[in-house]
This record gives structure tokens, sequence and C-alpha cells, in this order.
């Protein structure tokens, strides 16, 4: 079991130091806040018999953890370290939400970040950050200036934090929320890594028979000056036009790729290929699974964190990703303004929620429990969602095996059909 080093806030604002053993970040981020801290930081790997912890306690919130952290030698990585990932981000919000849980002024708090970012862009950030908030704009509005590194439905959920009062307690969510949506696209990833690799070989096998396996056999054909069958002509051309124009073709695919790319995000295009998207058999289904779980997740979390229902549903819209299925959903926050209940405005919403949940949801609604019935949904949609993608993949495997097999099959029996027809022309 791996061994994390942490440095926490305690409940009186004093920094501890320790570590513990966990079975990843996740479940050492929950081992320590058992025991009433707030996780500052969290290293893996550092081992403590070449490293002894600080003693608990040691130092204040406000004064010192900057000097905490330069008196101590850190470990510092150079991969990567001309941008800002998804991890450096979340570790810069659950901090954050610390220092300000702790009682620790805003712009010191992003001095105290600022100070202690390993990664140069990151403190380059953070201070650009800094500055704007102390020449008097907001946090949100400081943030959405960097839309590279602050997704909107992230300065949304500050915003709404800074409107409400209480932008700790949704930083700590926001967290959470950046956590959780890395184990599922973590889950998406490995699920496609071994199709991807099939596909990768299949490409490569059947552009070598089309190179180097074919023109061997159409010398052996040509020197007989027999009639080949049909089938044969059509891998020997589609031969010679990757033997004699394959560069061309590739700068043409290329070409086109960048198209097709550059039209998807214009907004036309991406409405249409959204809507494409939503209308595959198996995919589009899994699709709006994913966006509802994100819709469910966020709105819970809102709303657990005290943000009013309106302005929740305005932020959650935006986590859903696909810009169909956030049309569908606006028009029901417009119902819900003019007085409606939240299940009977999402009914119309059926590409996104099925029966069974608006129903869960009016219940959740009429009891007040609406927050954590959100979030239990996007649990056990989440859970789904990791069954039907192995299935997705189980069956993908042998699917594509099989048109392998049916390409390289297809070629071998049109190049193996001409031999038998040699010995008439050899008599």
């Amino acid at each position: 079991m791996p061994t994390f080093h942490y440095r926490a806030l305690g409940a009186d604002g004093k920094i501890a130091e320790g570590q513990i053993e966990a079975g990843g970040r996740a479940e050492a981020f929950r081992v320590i806040e058992k025991q009433r801290l707030r996780p500052i930081s969290l290293k893996e790997g550092l081992n403590g018999r070449n490293r002894s912890p600080a003693p608990k306690a040691a130092v204040t919130a406000v004064a010192t953890p900057a000097e905490t952290a330069a008196e101590e030698p850190t470990v510092k990585l150079s991969f990567g370290s001309n941008r800002i990932t998804a991890r450096v981000l979340e570790n810069f919000t659950r901090l954050l939400s610390s220092l300000l849980a702790a009682g620790v002024p805003l712009s010191r708090a992003l001095v105290i970040l600022q100070k202690e970012a390993a990664n140069p862009a990151a403190k380059a950030k953070w201070k650009e950050v800094h500055d704007l908030v102390v020449d008097g704009m907001s946090l949100a509005d400081a943030m959405s200036k960097s839309p590279e590194t602050f997704p909107r439905v992230y300065t949304a959920m500050v915003e709404a934090g800074e409107t409400g009062g209480f932008l700790d307690v949704v930083l700590s969510q926001i967290a959470d929320f950046q956590a959780r949506e890395k184990e599922m696209r973590g889950k998406v990833m490995t699920a496609l890594l071994y199709p991807a690799i099939l596909l990768v070989l299949a490409v490569g096998v059947l552009i070598f028979l089309l190179v180097y396996f074919i023109p061997r056999f159409q010398t052996l054909f040509s020197g007989f000056n027999a009639a080949l069958p049909l089938l044969t002509q059509i891998i020997v051309g589609v031969s010679d036009v990757v033997r004699s124009y394959g560069l061309l073709v590739a700068v043409v695919l290329v070409i086109a790729v960048l198209l097709a790319r550059t039209w998807i995000i214009s907004p036309v295009g991406r409405r249409a290929w959204e809507g494409s998207v939503l209308r595959l058999p198996v995919i589009g289904h899994l699709v709006a699974q994913f966006a509802m779980s994100r819709f469910c997740r966020m709105l819970g979390t809102l709303l657990g964190a005290g943000v009013p229902l309106i302005n929740g549903l305005n932020v959650a819209r935006r986590s859903i990703g696909n810009q169909i299925l956030v049309d569908a959903v606006s028009n029901s926050i417009d119902r819900v303004k003019e007085g409606k209940a939240l299940g009977l405005s999402l009914a119309e919403c059926r590409a996104l929620f099925p029966g069974s949940v608006l129903e869960m949801i009016s219940v959740a609604e009429e009891s007040g429990k609406l927050d954590a019935e959100l979030v239990r949904i996007a649990n056990v949609t989440e859970g789904d969602l990791d069954r039907q993608l192995k299935t997705a993949v189980a069956m993908a495997e042998p699917l594509m095996l099989f048109f392998i097999a049916a390409f390289i099959g297809t070629i071998f029996i049109g190049m193996v059909i001409p031999i038998f027809t040699l010995q008439d022309h050899i008599r």
C-alpha cells in the first residue's frame, strides 16, 4: 500500500504534518479529514525513513507555511512544468479551500499558494490571479480571465460560492468533483486503450500487406499475362494507390481531419456533431448517461453547499458538455423560474433523464432531500456506466478481431485464388 506524506491545517489554524498509508489519493484525503484536518498538500512515495516529519502544530497557517516549505527540501519534477495539469488545479483548489476555512484572507492565501507552487506555470498563474484580486476584482472574474486553466463550470461555481459567502465550502466541493471526474475519465481511457491498440496494429498490418506483400505476388502474376479475378484486381489497385500516392493520401487525410475539427469547433458544426453522437446506438446512450451523472452530481454538490436552486441549475447545465442537452435543460430551468417543480420541469428532457430518475427527483424534492438524492443518483449512474463500459469493451474486442481477420483474410483469399489458375497457363 503506498505511503503519503501530508501537510494539513488543524482546527486551531496550525499546520500538522505526517505520513499515512492508503490505497489511493482519494482514500488518503478521507483519512486525513477524519482526523479533523484540512489537507494542504499530499505527496506519494516519500518514505518516513529518509525524512522525519516535522512536529505537528509547529507553525501557524497565517504566518509561516511558506517559510516551512522553504526550510524543508522538496522534490520537484520538471515534467510538464510548462502547463497546468488537472492534478495541479485540484491541489490548488483543495489548498485554497483549506486556507480560507482556517480564516486566512484570500489575498494572503493566494500568496501562500504562489510561493509553494512547484510548477513554474502554476506559480505565474496564481500570481496573475492574486494581482487581479488585489486590484479589486472578484476571484471568479479573475479566474475567468484564464479559461484555459479555469473551466467555465469552475468559475461559475466559484462565483456562486462568493455570492453566497461559503467560498471555502464550494472550493472543497469543486476539488472532490474534480477528483471524481478524473477517476471517471481514467476508467474510460483504460477501457478504450486495448481497442485502440488493436486498431493501430490492424492499420499497420494492412499497410504492410499493401506495400510489401502484394507487390511480390503482382510480379508473379504479370509474368503469365493472365486475367486476374475482380477481387484480386481491386486489391492490387489499392496496393498501387498506396505505394504511389501514399504520402499524398496521408496529407489529404490530415487536412481533412483538421478541416473537420475546425468545423466541429464552430457552433453549427458542434451542434450537428453532438446531435449525431446522441443518435448512435450504444455510444449515444452512454454519452447521455455520463452527462446526466455530471449534471446530478454538480447540482447536488451546489445545493448541499447552500447555493440556491436556480443558480445551481445555471451552473450545473454548463457541466453537461453536449450543447443539445444543455439547450433542453435550459428550457427546463425556465419552467423552474416560473414556479414549477424541478422533476416536472425536467420531464420533457427525456434524452437525458429517464422516467425512474425523474420520479426519484420529484420524491426527493418533496421530502427536502434533493441534494443528497442527486448525489446518490450520480453515484448509481456512474457505477452503471462503469459496468456498461466494461461490457461494451468486452464486445468491441472480438468485433475488432473479427474485422481485422476479415480484412486480412480477404486480402489473402484475393491473392491466393489466382495461384490455383496458374497451372492452366503453365500447361
